[in-house]
């Protein structure tokens, strides 16, 4: 049986969409049952409580997560962000939960044997809550007590190899895309871009020392599948760096709407959406002008073509 009753909760899951709601009540049953036999270092109850203050935080429209000054591991000033709820005696398992940020490798390849130790460790020493991950790229880590910091940060790097991410004003850890690892249009190695941005910038990823944080993002090609451009303060963007080379049937197929060059790498199928309209959708959304389409051959000027 639930420890909070939560009716506006219980509306998240009511939609058509997976819910965050229902993985935090799976995971609050988990730990109350606890059939591994983990010997919890947090509270056991603290995901029911996190539920309790959240369903509070909805009823009064507001949060009930507090600012308690800066909390971190010894030598470091960011990689985690200290929460502290205001109502610690309705709800004491998450009467402090903070947030640990933990570096992501480039491209976030992961072994399923390193994971397995991640969750293994969040589970006793923190709720077994996670974020894979977050919008800066850190493996996030959700909810552990003050104690449990620098237990967590022993093994994480004198352990398991793995450093904690960056928070507050400093430089964000950097993120990438696969790359040429996977991918085939990448321009660049996006992964060596990032092992070499980290390390390079270790001290100022620890220890705050900007007005703002500062955002390193990266991607392989103009597809840009990190959105960088949006999410960062300075974007790597691989490009072609020759002529532009055109495959002018497989360009007249796509005009035409064949089948085998769908629109949007087939992303759009599925419905009707009227005829292709070159003009419109490609060659005057080009900010600089460079390219026409004549007598079913496409030319683009390469000394201004930005991309």
């Amino acid at each position: 049986m639930a420890k909070h009753e939560t009716p506006f909760l219980d509306q998240l899951e009511s939609g058509p969409w997976p819910s965050f709601v229902s993985d935090l009540k799976q995971q609050a049953e988990v730990r109350a049952k606890n059939e591994e036999g983990v010997e919890f270092q947090i509270p056991q109850d603290c995901v029911d409580d996190l539920l309790g203050v959240l369903e509070l935080s909805y009823k009064h429209g507001r949060t009930h997560w507090k600012h308690g000054g800066i909390v971190g591991v010894f030598g470091y000033g960011g990689g985690v962000i200290g929460r502290y709820c205001d109502q610690p005696e309705l709800f004491p398992g998450v009467e402090h939960f903070h947030t640990m940020r933990v570096n992501q490798p480039a491209g976030k390849y992961y072994t399923t044997d390193y994971l397995r130790k991640l969750t293994k460790l969040w589970d006793f020493r923190g709720s077994g809550v996670t974020n894979m991950h977050g919008a800066t790229g850190d493996i996030i880590l959700l909810g552990t007590t003050t104690p449990q910091l620098e237990e967590v940060f022993w093994t994480l790097t004198h352990d398991y190899g793995q450093d904690l991410g960056g928070s507050g004003s400093n430089l964000r850890t950097p993120a990438d895309c696969l790359g040429q690892s996977r991918c085939e249009y990448a321009c660049y190695d996006t992964n060596a871009m990032v092992h070499f941005l980290t390390n390079e910038y270790q001290d100022e990823l620890h220890r705050p020392a900007f007005p703002y944080k500062f955002k390193f993002k990266l991607d392989g090609c103009p597809n840009c599948c990190v959105a960088s451009i949006a999410r960062s303060d300075m974007s790597f963007i691989g490009t072609w760096r020759d002529n532009i080379r055109i495959d002018q049937d497989a360009v007249n197929k796509y005009v035409e709407n064949d089948a085998a060059y769908p629109a949007n790498a087939g992303a759009h199928k599925g419905r009707d959406w009227g005829p292709f309209d070159l003009e419109k959708e490609v060659l005057s959304l080009c900010p600089t002008k460079c390219m026409k389409f004549e007598n079913k051959k496409l030319f683009i000027d390469d000394a201004n073509c930005t991309r």
